[in-house]
Formats: C-alpha cells, sequence, structure tokens
C-alpha cells in the first residue's frame, strides 16, 4: 500500500483532537505526496533538513518551528532575512515536506515528549503520578550533584544548568520538559506535590531560580535542574519515531538528533 503524508498526519494526529488555533500542521509540500522516507527531529534547522535530504526522506517531521517561533510570523515568512529566505528556498527547491508536530505529542495523556524523557533517564519505576503537563517522581534518596550527573550521562549533555546546593538530599521530582520553568507552573508545583525538585528543559531565569535562591536563603530545601529546551524534548521525538517505524514497516524512517546549540566557552 502506497503512504501519503497525509496518512502519516491522520496516524499522529488521530489520537488527539487538536485545537483550532494549534501550532501543527503541514507547513511544506502536500497531503497527496507519495512518501519514500521519513526523518523525525527535534527541529528542522538547517542542518537536519540537509541530513533529512542526504538521508533521501521526503517528509521531515519536526517538533519545534523552523522559523524561530512558536507560532508562524507572516513578517518572518514574507520578509527579507537572508537565513530565512535561503532556509526557506532550501525546503520549497527540495520538494520535502514539512510537518509541525507539537501539540498532538504534548496532547495525548500520558504527555509522549515526557514520556520519552522519562524512558531515556531509566526512571519508569519511579513514576507516582501524571500532570499532564509534568510527572512526579519518588526515588530512592539521592543527592542533586548525583541526579544532576545521571542526567547529564543519560542524555549526552556535556552540561546543565542547576539551582540549589548539590549536596542536598531529595526524594520527590517534578519531571517535565520544554518551556516548562516559569514560575506560574514550577512554584505551585513545588508547594502541592511537596517537591524537592524540579527537572525541566528552560524558563525564565528571574522566575524559578530565583524562587530557589530565595526558598534556599529561608532553609527550605529545594532545587531546580534545566537540562536545556531541545535536550529534554529530543528523546520524545525519538520516541515518536520509533512508534512510526511500527505503523509504517515498509518506510523508511530515522530519527536526527542535533548537537545542542550553546557551548561553555
Amino acid at each position: 500500500m502506497t503512504t501519503l503524508v497525509r496518512h502519516v498526519i491522520e496516524w499522529i494526529e488521530g489520537a488527539v483532537g487538536l485545537a483550532e488555533n494549534t501550532v501543527d500542521g503541514l507547513k511544506f509540500g502536500r497531503p497527496d505526496m507519495t512518501v519514500t522516507g521519513i526523518a523525525v527531529a527535534f527541529t528542522a534547522s538547517q542542518s537536519v533538513v540537509e541530513a533529512a535530504l542526504r538521508a533521501g526522506a521526503n517528509l521531515l517531521i519536526s517538533h519545534e518551528g523552523e522559523f524561530y517561533a512558536h507560532r508562524d510570523r507572516v513578517e518572518t515568512l514574507e520578509g527579507d532575512d537572508l537565513v530565512v529566505l535561503e532556509k526557506r528556498g532550501l525546503i520549497a527547491q527540495s520538494g520535502l515536506a514539512l510537518y509541525r508536530c507539537h501539540d498532538a505529542l504534548h496532547y495525548r495523556q500520558p504527555d509522549e515528549i515526557i514520556q520519552g524523557l522519562v524512558r531515556r533517564l531509566g526512571w519508569e519505576a519511579y513514576l507516582r503520578e501524571d500532570l499532564q503537563v509534568a510527572v512526579i517522581l519518588e526515588m530512592p534518596e539521592t543527592t542533586v550533584g548525583e541526579l544532576a550527573e545521571h542526567c547529564k550521562r543519560a542524555l549526552g549533555l556535556p552540561y546543565l544548568r542547576v539551582a540549589g546546593d548539590l549536596a542536598m538530599k531529595c526524594t520527590r521530582i517534578g519531571l517535565s520538559a520544554g518551556y516548562r520553568g516559569g514560575g506560574e507552573l514550577c512554584i505551585p508545583m513545588f508547594r502541592e506535590h511537596d517537591l524537592d525538585m524540579i527537572i525541566t528543559g528552560e524558563g525564565p531565569e528571574w522566575e524559578t531560580p530565583e524562587y530557589v535562591r530565595d526558598a534556599m536563603r529561608q532553609g527550605r530545601k529545594k532545587a531546580l535542574i534545566l537540562l536545556g529546551h531541545a535536550e529534554s524534548e529530543q528523546p520524545g521525538m525519538q520516541l515518536l519515531a520509533e512508534s512510526l517505524k511500527r505503523a509504517f514497516p515498509a518506510t523508511p524512517i530515522q530519527f536526527i538528533a542535533e548537537e545542542p546549540v550553546f557551548r561553555i566557552v
């Protein structure tokens, strides 16, 4: 049976009901294109697009937007920025279909992006509660520093960021991914779920990190680990690639990892 782009999209979106204002959708290409190969990635960076084309894929599934914003911006897409124009030209001229798959994964129950992170960290046995935007883990007593080192090893990270005391012992942890490190989400979660630490992707530096700083100053033991946005969500996209392989076994499918965008200097 011939697999079309719309068949893949229908399979991805079939398990959830997307809102009318979803960011998901086919950004390049046509729904009736025959799929000869699929590449899955956290974001459609220039290097990922080039790698997908070298691999012979004609459908790229990306979690984040290809033009540097959560929502498509007309002024960016139609402007005269040379970076945008070159990248847009590469995608359009190659005939690559590009589907953004963001909400469909976060709306799944449980959130597939967080599930991929839990699996990569090897913490399935410690799951206690699913809050949809995060999961609550209860672990054998360990220190913040030991957990940070485990995250670095499991995710292959050259570094991560920690707020709090590395020697602090903790057992109850909130784990999330992506841009879910803001105070509006994390501060109530610390209190309502009696958490010692939250591990997530990123968030405003003046919110949750400063809350942790003040809590520690007051003798209230709290900690925060920031993995990085891409670093926390890539495992979920790899999980999607594996699910697609089972759903479309006759189609070549690969996950394309991207190197961390930041370096320590």
